[in-house]
């Protein structure tokens, strides 16, 4: 494991090299209508400060886990799944906690809204600017957790997603979604633009697309996210939970080292201009040719027979 981890520093290394004019010199020091949607689209809950509790003594997130496979659901749909700070920290909890045997994260809600955003009750005068930097900075943490760790985390939507629930869509690896799902980032609507949400959407739909929705704040349907490139695939709203565990399962057949080498430089390679991009995915090639699991592979093809996977971290 201790390649994997060195692989992953140095593709984050490879992003900080990038504000560098000189990319070796670093690489060698590093190795509907607007108006009508808005009222559903944000939760007015009052502001939890105890983590993973809701005042039913619910817990805020249900997470489960069978061959390697969890799957996290939002519990909070009377709130419409609102990314309180509680929900965050509960959230961020479940994403984290013992990676041992772990391959794949599916992340799905209760009720008909994937998630409606921040709770807009926590956002007020009354709980003061440093609250509000922590729920801003604990809903970035949960975002850069996401992309960071190992393994592979979907999103499963069925039903509607706005403002920072449509950031933790386009946050996700992939993301699966009903025919009827929509999305939106209607911040500007209420006063608030989407701003840490753009970070997300602006990074996976066209710059013009994000800024429509950004400005106007309008739905876009299922089709169109897909169309742009928000979700992977959109399926009948009865399929999504089959079709997501059919991903999920292939993703378990493949090597996990594999996997989270290939994953970490995927988004370090993404922040790179393209020829710093190809030296750091050449010099992970080579790495990744030196894995029990690149070595395994390729020789299982050459003898044409089912590769086994390293099953140790």
């Amino acid at each position: 494991m201790s390649l994997i981890n060195s692989a992953s520093r140095f593709a984050r290394a490879a992003v900080r090299c990038a504000k560098h004019t000189d990319f070796k010199d670093c690489f060698l020091k590093g190795q509907h209508n607007s108006s009508r949607i808005t009222s559903q689209l944000f939760s007015t809950s009052s502001v939890h400060r105890v983590q993973n509790v809701q005042t039913e003594h619910e817990p805020l997130t249900l997470s489960t886990e069978q061959n390697g496979i969890r799957t996290i659901c939002l519990n909070n749909p009377k709130k419409r799944n609102a990314l309180s700070l509680a929900m965050l920290q509960s959230l961020y909890h479940d994403l984290k906690r013992d990676q041992k045997d772990l391959r794949v994260i599916i992340l799905t809600a209760k009720g008909r809204v994937f998630s409606a955003g921040h709770d807009l009750k926590e956002l007020t005068p009354e709980t003061g600017s440093d609250y509000h930097e922590e729920v801003f900075s604990t809903c970035t943490s949960v975002m850069n957790l996401i992309q960071d760790l190992d393994v592979p985390v979907i999103a499963q939507i069925n039903g509607l997603a706005t403002a920072a629930g449509c950031q933790l869509v386009a946050t996700c690896d992939i993301a699966v979604a009903s025919a009827s799902s929509q999305f939106a980032t209607p911040g500007v609507n209420v006063g608030l633009f989407c701003t840490t949400p753009a970070v997300a959407v602006g990074r996976s739909v066209p710059r013009k697309v994000a800024m429509e929705m950004l400005l106007t704040g309008h739905p876009i349907s299922a089709q169109d996210a897909l169309l742009h490139g928000l979700v992977s695939k959109v399926v009948p709203d009865d399929d999504v939970e089959r079709e997501t565990m059919k991903i999920a399962e292939r993703i378990c057949e493949t090597s996990k080292r594999v996997s989270a080498l290939g994953k970490a430089t995927f988004y370090a390679q993404m922040a790179l201009e393209r020829r710093n991009a190809y030296r750091l995915a050449e010099r992970i090639m080579v790495e990744n040719l030196t894995l029990d699991d690149g070595i395994e592979g390729i020789e299982a093809f050459i003898q044409k027979r089912k590769p086994i996977w390293n099953r140790e971290d």
